[in-house]
């Protein structure tokens, strides 16, 4: 780690590596777990309703570091608070190992609620090691490091989840996130003594709202109209968990409005700046979170994963591929579930032609029988924290140019130009899905790799962006709770990822959805571009 940054630094960026290697293998497998048939070890789910669940799950996951942040800027702290909130992220993954849906529920409410402790207040404590003059300069800098070290633990747990689920079975692969947790608190406890200077209570000031108030008038409304609208006959937006969620970030939304309203002068307008910036964020989210849902059902049925005859024999040595025989049973072809048919009075259980050979192109179906080798589909999601990790020294030395050159950009006008070169990773897959016929023929994975790519310069320009820009604009004494609320963009965001997610069985030409959402990227880069001379004028008069 650079000597040049606060000893802190390599602590947290290995707490967090292991945080997110936990995390990135639950969500790596969490839509493959739900769709995959009971007698496969999974929960038989419909693709519909998983991405709806995959998307209120991550989205509720992101929702409660508003009440983290808030909890840890008033009463707990920030180690307490990250302590607490690792020990029931690690107790969820737990729970997930236990098979069947006995604790499937309890164990998501876990992590959902540890999140919201460790998340916000772990990335407000870096950027509270920066506060100092010594550092303050390196703050970008350090939250790119950060980032990285995200990036390793997402990219290396997908590995050891095919490992994991291949050789154990999904319980096993659960229990392997679980013990990252809890790694990741280890590495923290050791490091205490080089960020406890760091976490500093803010005590409220008279414009503050009081705690007690907050949970009255913000969580209160907030449980009771989303528990309404989850029980209120029909549905207004699709499903009962879309309803639930939407009604209840209403009332956070009105907090954070409010925040603004009731602030004094000097903090109106980075209150303001922030705010924006956040809402414009919200459509960087909803695209770049179907990785787990739109793109992992690309990878999973329309995309060539068979395993290249240079790197079978390791791939199977290290448990990263599955096996999958060209096999017809049954008169209803092409599913992934079974038929039941009686031969002399007595019913067997018949599983249909595997799923995957129905759009692979005939030079490359094997004959009847016999059996292939498939890398496994979380595996692809290995490839945007892989080029995270490539791209990240890239990035920071072009920024690096660009300030010698005195013409770096300042950090509102990187998140416009993430926003931009986000939206173009989807035009990448719509080439994808004329290049292969709309799906009637298996896509080269080099199209995943090549999107992947163009939404990972998107993200390093935005989301490490994002955090420093939170801890360099928020009132000292609300800047946990502003995290809360970069937090809570991403969680809206997430959100809208799963119910896009939902529609795309309904979309006939595949294309037409990768359009959809590069329009909304695209009209949310054009706001954040025209919005950047106001924003930029609000950086100059609080940062210098």
């Amino acid at each position: 780690m650079n000597k040049k940054h606060p000893l802190g630094l390599s602590f947290l960026f290995f707490t967090e590596m292991w945080e997110r290697f936990g995390y990135y293998l639950m969500i790596g497998i969490f839509q493959l777990y739900l769709t995959t048939s009971v007698e496969k070890g999974g929960l038989g789910m419909e693709r519909k309703d998983a991405a709806d669940i995959y998307g209120t799950f991550i989205a509720f996951v992101f929702l409660t570091p508003f009440l983290g942040g808030l909890l840890a800027d008033r009463i707990l702290g920030y180690s307490k608070s990250i302590f607490i909130g690792g020990i029931l992220m690690g107790l969820g993954y737990l729970g997930l190992a236990i098979p069947g849906t006995k604790f499937f529920a309890f164990s998501l409410f876990l992590i959902v609620l540890g999140n919201g402790f460790f998340k916000p207040n772990i990335s407000t404590l870096l950027g509270n090691l920066y506060n100092d003059e010594k550092y303050k300069h390196l703050k970008d800098s350090g939250y790119n490091i950060f980032y990285s070290g995200i990036n390793i633990g997402a990219a290396s747990c997908t590995f050891i989840a095919a490992f994991m689920r291949n050789k154990y079975g999904w319980s096993y692969a659960f229990a392997t996130a679980g013990i990252g947790m809890f790694v990741g608190l280890i590495v923290y406890f050791i490091g205490l003594k080089h960020y406890k200077h760091a976490d500093v209570l803010k005590p409220a000031q008279k414009e503050d709202m009081p705690l007690s108030k907050i949970f009255a008038t913000v969580f209160l409304p907030a449980i009771v109209v989303g528990l309404s609208a989850w029980f209120i006959p029909g549905n207004i937006f699709g499903s009962d968990s879309t309803d639930a969620f939407i009604f209840a970030t209403i009332p956070i939304i009105v907090f954070y409005v409010g925040l603004y309203v009731k602030a004094s002068l000097a903090d109106k307008k980075p209150i303001a700046a922030l705010l924006t910036i956040m809402l414009v964020s919200v459509m960087f989210w909803a695209v770049f979170k179907q990785n787990g849902t739109a793109l992992t059902t690309w990878a999973q049925f329309y995309t060539d994963r068979e395993t290249p005859t240079l790197v079978k024999s390791t791939a199977e040595t290290l448990y990263q591929v599955e096996k999958v025989t060209n096999k017809f049973d049954s008169v209803e072809a092409y599913t992934d579930k079974f038929s039941l048919i009686k031969e002399n009075g007595i019913v067997k259980k018949v599983w249909d032609k595997p799923v995957y050979f129905k759009n692979l192109q005939p030079a490359l179906t094997p004959a009847e029988n016999t059996e292939i080798s498939l890398f496994n589909t979380e595996l692809f999601q290995s490839i945007n924290p892989l080029w995270v990790i490539i791209l990240t020294p890239v990035v920071v030395a072009f920024f690096v140019f660009l300030k010698k050159k005195k013409a770096e950009p300042s950090t509102a006008s990187k998140i416009a130009f993430g926003l931009l070169i986000s939206s173009l990773s989807t035009l990448v897959m719509v080439g994808a899905v004329y290049y292969c016929d709309n799906g009637n023929m298996k896509a080269s994975p080099l199209w995943l790799i090549g999107c992947y790519g163009v939404v990972t310069i998107g993200e390093l320009f935005l989301s490490p962006m994002g955090l420093s820009l939170v801890s360099k604009l928020s009132p000292k004494r609300l800047t946990a709770l502003m995290m809360g609320g970069w937090f809570l963009s991403t969680s809206i965001g997430n959100k809208l990822s799963g119910i896009l997610a939902t529609m795309w069985d309904g979309y006939e030409n595949k294309a037409n959805f990768f359009l959809v959402n590069f329009a909304l990227l695209g009209i949310s880069a054009i706001i954040m571009f025209m919005l950047l001379k106001w924003l930029n004028k609000i950086l100059k008069e609080n940062l210098e």
